[in-house]
C-alpha cells in the first residue's frame, strides 16, 4: 500500500469530498422540501385537509404498493399514470370547467377560443400562486378550486374503490378491482395525491418556478423547463466532452505496460477447497434459482401491460396482481445479485487470507439461513400488504414500504442489515492476514476491504427515513441505497475481486492492477457519489440538486469511454495461456459486462441524465431501457460470471460441455438487445415525443398507451423476452447438469504430468508476479 500512497491519498480525498457534497446539498433537501400544510382551507374558511391526512394518505399509498402502482414525481411503475401529473392535469381541467360553467353556462371545451384563453390565463395565476402561510401552516385555496379538487377526488375514489364504471380503465392500468374498501381511506389517498400535485404546480416563495422545478411538463399551467434546467444540461454535456478528452489524453500519454508472462499451468488447478468454500455451493444454487424466478416474474409483469388483468386469459391477477409481481421482480433482482456478490466474497476470503478462520463454515451457513429468512419473509410480507391483510404500521414493519428497490418491510430490512454485518465480519476475518504490513497484494486487498465495509454500512441509509417521513427526504435517503450501494460500491467490490483473481492467476502484475484500480475507482466515485442527485432533480428539491447532479453524473460516464478497450483486454486474458480455456465462459460474461457498461450504463444512462432530457423523460419507458441494460447487463452478468468462477473451482479440472452455457450467454444478451430495440426504446421515444408535445400526463395516459401502435410495440417485447427465457433456461439446465453430471465431458486419459507443487491456500501470500 505504501508504494501507492499518493493514489490512496487521492482516493481518500475524492471519497471524503464527494460525501461532503452529498451531505451538504442533502441538508438543503431537508431545508427546502415542499411544506406539508397543517391545514388546507377554502377562502370561505372550510377546512378540507390536514397535515395528518396527507401523511396518513402517504402511508396508505406505501402500504398498497406505493411506487409499484403508477408513480409519484416520476418515480415508480410505468403502467398506471404518474398520479401527481395526472391529478394536476385533471384538476386544471376541472377548474376550467367550474369557471366556464359559472360564467358561460357550459363546459370549457364548448366555449369560444377567446373565452377559453382568458380562463387559461386565470388558471396559470390560480394554480401557480403560492398561498401557503408559513407562520400559521395554512394553505388557502379558492372555493372554486376546492370544487375542482372534489371532482378529481371523486374520480380517484371510483378508480381505487372498485366502481364498476371504472373497470376498463383499471384493466388498462393493471390495477386490482378494489384496492381500498373504506371511504376514509379513499379520502386520505386523495389528500396525499393532491399535495404531491400542489408541489408540482405552486411556485416556491419568491421564485418563478415550482417546488419540483416546473416538473412535470404541463402547458395548461405554464410548467416548462426552467433556465437552470437548460443551462446545467448544456454545462453537463460540455463537461462530459472535456472529461472524455482529458481521459483519452491521459490514457494515450500513459506508458504502456507489458503484462507478465503467463504461468505454464493453472495456479489454481490444485486448489484445496476449505469447508467454508465448499459451503458456497448452495449460495450458487439459490442465486440461479432466484434469477430464474425473477425473470419469470418480469415476463408476467410485462404481459400485464398488454392484457392488464390476466396472463393469456389465465385469471391469476387477483392472486398475483401487477403491484406484487413488479415488487417481487425488483426485490428478487436485488436479492440474487447481492447474494452472488456475498458468495463470491466468502469463497475468495480464505484464498486471499491464506487460511480458513475457525468456525468460518458455521458463519457461512448461519448467513445463508438468515438470507433465506429475509427473502421468504419479505416477499410474503409484501404480498400480504398489497392484499390488504397487513395495514397501517404493520404494513410498514412487516409488509411493503412502498419505495422501489427497498420495498421490504422494516423488520426484514433490519434483518438484512444484520446479515450484511455478519458478512462484513466473515470477510474481514478471512482476508485479515493479507492486510498485514508486507503482504504482497495488500493494496488490492485494502481496496476490497474498503468496498466490503461500504457495502455493509451504506445499506443503513435506509433507516434515516420512516413511514411518515417527508417524501423528498425519503427519496434522498432511498437513492443513497439504490445508487451508492447498488450502483457504486458493489462495482468497486467487483472490480477489486476481478483484479485480485487476474493477479492470482499470474496474468496481471499486482502493482499494475493496484494502480489501475485505485485510479479508476477515484474517477468513478468522483462522479458517482455526488451524481446520486441526478435521480432527484424533480423530487421537491432545490436548484442546487440540479446543478450538482447534472455536472457530476456527466463525470460518471467519462471512464466508460474506455470500456471497449477493457473488453478487449479481458477477452485477451482467455488467450494468454492454454489452461485459461477453463475460464472461457466466466471471462465471456465479464466481456459482456464491459459492453453493457458502455451501452447500458453509459449511452442509455446519459440519454436520461441531463436535466433537460429527464424533464421530458422522467417516468417513461426510457428509464427501464437504462435500468434493464445496466442492472442486468452489468451487475447481472457480473454476478453470473462470478458464480461460474465459483462453479469452475468447485468442480475441479474436468472440462464442461459448453453447448448449454453458450446458448445461455447469447440467449440472454440477444434477448436483452431485442427487448430494448423492439419494444422498450421505441415506446420510450414515442412517449417522450408525446410528453414534449402535450405533457407527461398524456405520455402516461391509457389514451396514449392503448393506441394500436403502442400495443403492438408492447406485444413485440415477447420476442426479446422469449429469447431471454431460452438463455435463462439453458443456464438453469447447465447448472443442474453440473450437479447431475450431464454438463461434464467424459474424463480422458491424460499424459503423465510434469511434477508440480500442490496448490494450497498458501500461494495467496506468495510474492506477486
Amino acid at each position: 500500500m505504501e508504494k501507492h500512497h499518493k493514489l490512496w491519498a487521492a482516493l481518500a480525498a475524492v471519497v471524503l469530498g464527494a460525501f461532503f457534497i452529498l451531505g451538504f446539498v442533502g441538508r438543503e433537501v431537508y431545508r427546502q422540501a415542499p411544506p406539508i400544510p397543517e391545514r388546507v382551507v377554502t377562502a370561505s374558511g372550510k377546512e378540507i385537509l390536514t397535515s395528518k391526512d396527507i401523511l396518513d394518505g402517504q402511508q396508505l399509498w406505501q402500504s398498497i404498493g406505493g411506487q409499484q402502482i403508477g408513480s409519484i414525481w416520476g418515480h415508480g411503475a410505468y403502467q398506471a399514470p404518474d398520479w401527481s401529473a395526472d391529478w394536476l392535469h385533471r384538476e386544471a381541467l376541472a377548474l376550467l370547467d367550474v369557471w366556464s360553467t359559472a360564467q358561460h353556462g357550459k363546459g370549457a371545451v364548448d366555449i369560444g377560443s377567446a373565452d377559453r384563453a382568458a380562463l387559461e390565463q386565470r388558471l396559470v395565476s390560480e394554480m401557480r400562486t403560492n398561498r401557503y402561510d408559513a407562520a400559521s401552516g395554512t394553505l388557502e385555496v379558492s372555493d372554486e378550486r376546492a370544487e375542482a379538487m372534489r371532482r378529481v377526488g371523486a374520480h380517484y375514489s371510483k378508480l381505487f374503490g372498485g366502481a364498476p364504471e371504472m373497470a376498463e380503465l383499471r384493466t388498462q392500468y393493471a390495477m386490482q378491482v378494489k384496492i381500498l374498501d373504506q371511504p376514509e381511506e379513499l379520502r386520505l389517498l386523495n389528500a396525499f395525491f393532491f399535495w404531491t400535485s400542489w408541489a408540482c404546480a405552486t411556485n416556491r416563495p419568491g421564485e418563478s418556478y415550482t417546488y419540483t422545478n416546473n416538473w412535470p411538463h404541463e402547458p395548461l399551467i405554464g410548467n416548462r423547463p426552467t433556465s437552470a434546467n437548460v443551462m446545467w444540461s448544456l454545462l453537463s454535456i460540455v463537461l462530459l466532452l472535456g472529461g472524455v478528452g482529458a481521459l483519452v489524453w491521459m490514457h494515450s500519454a500513459k506508458r504502456e505496460e507489458h503484462p507478465p508472462a503467463a504461468p505454464s499451468s493453472d495456479p489454481l488447478r490444485g486448489l484445496v477447497l476449505t469447508p467454508s468454500m465448499r459451503a458456497i455451493g448452495k449460495y450458487v444454487a439459490v442465486v440461479i434459482g432466484l434469477f430464474a424466478v425473477q425473470v419469470l416474474l418480469g415476463a408476467l409483469t410485462a404481459h400485464y401491460t398488454v392484457e392488464g388483468d390476466s396472463f393469456f386469459g389465465i385469471p391469476i391477477f387477483e392472486v398475483l396482481p401487477y403491484a406484487v409481481t413488479r415488487t417481487w421482480h425488483l426485490q428478487t433482482a436485488v436479492f440474487w445479485i447481492a447474494t452472488a456478490f456475498l458468495a463470491a466474497g466468502l469463497f475468495l476470503a480464505p484464498l486471499i487470507g491464506g487460511r480458513e478462520p475457525k468456525y468460518q463454515r458455521l458463519g457461512v451457513n448461519v448467513l445463508f439461513g438468515a438470507l433465506l429468512l429475509v427473502v421468504v419473509g419479505s416477499l410474503t410480507g409484501e404480498w400480504l400488504s398489497v392484499q390488504r391483510v397487513l395495514r397501517g404500521d404493520a404494513a410498514f414493519w412487516l409488509g411493503h414500504q412502498g419505495y422501489e428497490y427497498v420495498e421490504l418491510g422494516r423488520v426484514w430490512q433490519i434483518a438484512l442489515y444484520g446479515g450484511l454485518f455478519l458478512w462484513l465480519f466473515l470477510m474481514l476475518r478471512g482476508i485479515w492476514p493479507a492486510l498485514r504490513p508486507g503482504a504482497p497484494h495488500r493494496g488490492l486487498v485494502g481496496l476490497l476491504a474498503g468496498s466490503v465495509g461500504a457495502i455493509g454500512l451504506l445499506f443503513g441509509a435506509g433507516f434515516f427515513y420512516g413511514a411518515r417521513t417527508h417524501l423528498s427526504v425519503a427519496e434522498y435517503w432511498r437513492w443513497w441505497i439504490v445508487h451508492l450501494w447498488v450502483e457504486g460500491f458493489f462495482e468497486v467490490f467487483a472490480t477489486a475481486v476481478l483484479g485480485f483473481l487476474f493477479v492470482r492467476l499470474g496474468l496481471v502484475a499486482s502493482a499494475s492492477a493496484t494502480r489501475a484500480l485505485l485510479t479508476s475507482t477515484a474517477i468513478f466515485l468522483l462522479g458517482g457519489i455526488p451524481g446520486t442527485f441526478h435521480h432527484l432533480y424533480f423530487s421537491g428539491t432545490p436548484v442546487a440538486v440540479t446543478a450538482v447532479g447534472s455536472v457530476f453524473s456527466a463525470l460518471e460516464v467519462v471512464p466508460l469511454v474506455l470500456l471497449g478497450r477493457e473488453a478487449m483486454d479481458t477477452l485477451r486474458m482467455e488467450r494468454r495461456a492454454r489452461w485459461m480455456e477453463r475460464y472461457r465462459w466466466p471471462i465471456r460474461f465479464f466481456v459482456g459486462v464491459a459492453f453493457w457498461n458502455l451501452v447500458g450504463a453509459g449511452l442509455f444512462g446519459f440519454l436520461i441524465n441531463p436535466p433537460i432530457a429527464l424533464y421530458y423523460m422522467q417516468g417513461l419507458n426510457t428509464t427501464p431501457v437504462h435500468g434493464h441494460t445496466a442492472l442486468f447487463g452489468v451487475y447481472g452478468l457480473l454476478s453470473l460470471g462470478l458464480m461460474l468462477l465459483v462453479l469452475r473451482s468447485l468442480g475441479g479440472a474436468r472440462p464442461w460441455r459448453e453447448g448449454a452455457i453458450r446458448t445461455a450467454f447469447w440467449g440472454m444478451n440477444g434477448g436483452l438487445v431485442l427487448m430494448v430495440a423492439l419494444s422498450l426504446l421505441p415506446i420510450g421515444l414515442a412517449q417522450t415525443s408525446a410528453s414534449i408535445d402535450q405533457g407527461l400526463w398524456f405520455a402516461r395516459s391509457a389514451e396514449f398507451l392503448q393506441m394500436p401502435a403502442m400495443q403492438a410495440l408492447r406485444w413485440l417485447r415477447i420476442v426479446g423476452d422469449s429469447v431471454f427465457l431460452v438463455g435463462v433456461g439453458s443456464l438453469v439446465w447447465f447448472a443442474l447438469g453440473l450437479w447431475r453430471g450431464w454438463s461434464w465431458l467424459p474424463a480422458t486419459p491424460a499424459p503423465a504430468p510434469v511434477p508440480q507443487p500442490k496448490a494450497t491456500l498458501r500461494p495467496a501470500l506468495a510474492e506477486a508476479p
